[in-house]
Order: C-alpha cells, then structure tokens, then sequence
C-alpha cells in the first residue's frame, strides 16, 4: 500500500507540475490571503480527486464539457477585471476576513481543474487499481495535487512580498485574462463545433467585451485615485 501511495502521488504531481491551475494560484495570491486559497483549494481537490475516484466520469457524463469550459472562461474573466484595485482596495487586499473568498477559490479551482489530466490520471488509478483501493488511491492523489499546486502559492507568496503589488495585480489580470479567453474558445468549439466560422466571431466578441470592461474600471481606478491624491 505504502508503495501505491507513493507512485499515485508522484505521478499525479508530475501531472499537475506546469499547468494552467499552478499559474492560477499565484495569480490569486494578489488578491487573497493565503489561508483562504489554501483552504479552497484543499476543499476542491479532495472533492475533485474523489469524485475522480469513486465515480470515474460521472460529472462529465452529467454537465456538457462546453458548459463547463465556460464557466470556467467566466470565473477567470472575472477575477481578471477584479485584480485590477484601487488603493483603497490594495490597502485593504489580503486582510479581507474568511468568508466567501475560499468559496471563491474552491469554486475557481474546481471549474479550472474539471476534466482535466490530472482528474484522468486520478480516474486511471481508480481503475485500474480497484475499489479496495480506492481510499489510497484518493489520498495519494489529493497529496500529489496538492503539493504541486503548494509550490505554485508559495511561488505566488515570493514574489508577492518582493514585488510592487501593482505588479503582481496587472500580471493576476493577464493571467486570469488569457486563461479565460483560451478556455470560452475551447468551450465555443465544443459547442459549436472545432472547424465553425463563429467561433472565432464569438471569442473575438467576448475579448473586446472583457477589453472594455477591462478598461472601463481601470479609467474609474485612476480617477478614484487621483481624488483620494487631491484630498
């Protein structure tokens, strides 16, 4: 068993090592404390790993990919636009008290994480090792995940207490925007098909719609900046 263990979480680890979610995570530390993401993330993975697990493709099976590529699309979209603070907002940033913020981050992470390699590789395991197994196997992979994604916060916590927070706000914002372009286009191309015209209509209308917004919030950051400066 010891040896199962081992091999499950090293190689969901590997899995996990470089993807989209470890970028997430340092993107969010701009913007929560890292007792929250933590708690969020934790709660995510063992609920990913074990419907993974116990269950193979159940949730795949139950919601359309495309629905959930676009969810995810909009969470990222989202925390984009809310990465860029006013100084108010910076002065309050990682001492907002425990509440919805690991609920956000759950939420987050789980969207972003659904269906991807490493959930296959926890639904390989599942299998191919039993369902005597499977608690080992659900363990092992939850610490493997968990302890890769750790190195993307603890990456993400480096930089932030080196790093102007401005900084780490407009690169949370490029992060979180580029993810959620990519992923609405993944989920309008499964939706409407990988070779179909709109989709590069669709995901063209949506960049210009998160540009304006974008933009907008930014205008109205400066201005409640300059009046606070003129106070």
């Amino acid at each position: 068993m010891a040896f199962l263990f081992i091999k499950v979480m090293f190689a969901e680890f590997i899995a996990e090592m470089g993807d989209k979610t470890q970028l997430m995570l340092i993107a969010m530390t701009s913007r929560f404390k890292l007792r929250d993401i933590i708690i969020g993330t934790a709660v995510a993975i063992l609920v990913l790993n074990g419907i993974a697990v116990a269950a193979g493709s159940l949730v795949g099976s139950v919601v359309p990919e495309w629905l959930i590529k676009l969810l995810a699309a909009a969470a990222f979209l989202i925390f984009a636009v809310m990465s860029l603070k006013s100084d108010d907002e910076e002065e309050e940033g990682r001492d907002t008290k425990l509440g919805l913020a690991p609920l956000a981050v759950f939420v987050t992470f789980f969207l972003a994480e659904l269906g991807d390699k490493t959930q296959l590789t926890a639904i390989t395991f599942g299998a191919s090792e039993g369902s005597e197994a499977a608690f080992i196997v659900w363990l092992a992979c939850s610490a493997g995940l968990f302890a890769a994604d750790i190195i993307g916060l603890l990456v993400g916590y480096f930089l932030g207490s080196r790093l102007p927070a401005k900084a780490m706000n407009y690169g949370a914002f490029l992060i979180f925007g580029i993810f959620g372009i990519v992923t609405a286009r993944k989920g309008l191309m499964l939706l409407l098909g990988e070779g179909n015209p709109y989709v590069t209509g669709a995901v063209a209308g949506i960049a210009v719609c998160f540009a304006a917004v974008s933009l907008v919030r930014w205008i109205l950051i400066n201005r409640s900046n300059r009046e606070k400066n003129d106070r």
